[in-house]
Formats: structure tokens, sequence, C-alpha cells
């Protein structure tokens, strides 16, 4: 299906085009959201990407699926639009946050392994001691910002960055030895 509607779009039909734009928009800039938080940055990013994808039609190869591409393709210019800000990621949060909302950057593995992948990081955080816990989930499931957790819990903004921190450090290292057991059963 997806050769079909690559052809189609380097043929530069608009009706393909079109089609493919209603089927993702939306979900790409729920993504784009999950970087910036800004609903119209999303939203041009978002339509950025759209028209690199109609100008480029001709020389896109792809070598994934249309919607993995799309989806590294708005991931790259969110985190493009954040350097021009001069917004850093010291922790990785943000690619920590892509990671757990949303499984299109581990294209490379089967459904089933993104399945046993998401529920190993949810058992990982029912381990979090209860602080860790909460500063994660307002984090990472309602968008809180870090001085709106450090007030809401009464602690302090490096507080809530280092248990965040932690945190990733605790999911990473349990994920590494996942997707390497997972790799060799492949």
């Amino acid at each position: 299906m997806d050769i079909i509607v690559l052809k189609e779009l380097q043929n530069q039909n608009k009706s393909a085009y079109k089609n493919v734009f209603n089927h993702f928009y939306k979900a790409l800039v729920l993504y784009a959201n999950n970087f910036l938080f800004d609903q119209q940055a999303s939203e041009d990013v978002v339509q950025e990407v759209f028209i690199l994808l109609w100008e480029n039609a001709k020389n896109i190869e792809i070598n994934v699926s249309l919607k993995a591409y799309l989806y590294a393709m708005v991931r790259n210019k969110s985190l493009n639009y954040l350097k021009s800000l001069k917004i850093t990621d010291d922790l990785n949060v943000i690619e920590l946050n892509s990671m757990l909302v949303l499984e299109e950057d581990l294209d490379l593995i089967s459904e089933e392994e993104k399945t046993i992948l998401y529920n190993h990081i949810l058992k990982i955080i029912e381990t979090f001691p209860k602080g860790m816990q909460q500063i994660f989930k307002l984090k990472f499931i309602e968008n809180y910002k870090y001085y709106e957790i450090a007030h809401q819990m009464g602690i302090s903004v490096n507080t809530v960055k280092t248990q965040l921190k932690r945190a990733k450090v605790k999911i990473s290292e349990s994920l590494v030895i996942l997707i390497a057991l997972l790799s060799i059963h492949s």
C-alpha cells in the first residue's frame, strides 16, 4: 500500500497527497506537540513537513513506512525548531517523552516487541518511589511544566529535574537490557 501511495505522491497526485495529509495531519500535530508544547508551532512544523513532502516528492526515497518517515520528519523539524529557540534538553526529557508517549520512534521492532517494551516501562514506573512516580506521571501523562510540578508538590524545580533524571536513568538501564534480549530472539 505504501508503495502505491508513494508512487502517487512522486507523480504529484493531488488527491493522494490530500488523503495522506488528512490521514496523518492531526496525529502528527499531536506528536509535534509532545516536543514543542505549543499548538501553533506544532501545526506550523507539520505544515512545513507536508510542504517539503510535496516539493520534494519526486526525489524522496522511503526505506521505512510512509508513517515512520513522516513521524521522523516531524521529530527532526521539532527538534530543529527547539534548537532555533536555544532550548536545550540536557536530561533528554524530550526524547524520553516522545518514546514513552508515542511508539513511532520504535518503528524497527515488531508490534509484539513494542507491547513488551511499553508494559516493561509501566512496570519500571511502578517500582519508583511514590514521589518519583507522582513527578513522572505529572510530567509525562499530565504534561505539567517543571515549575507546576514543583508548586503542586511543594518541592524545588531542581528536585523535580533530579527526580526525572533518575527516572530516565532507571528506565534507560532497564530498556537497554530488554532491547538487547529482544534483538537476540529476533
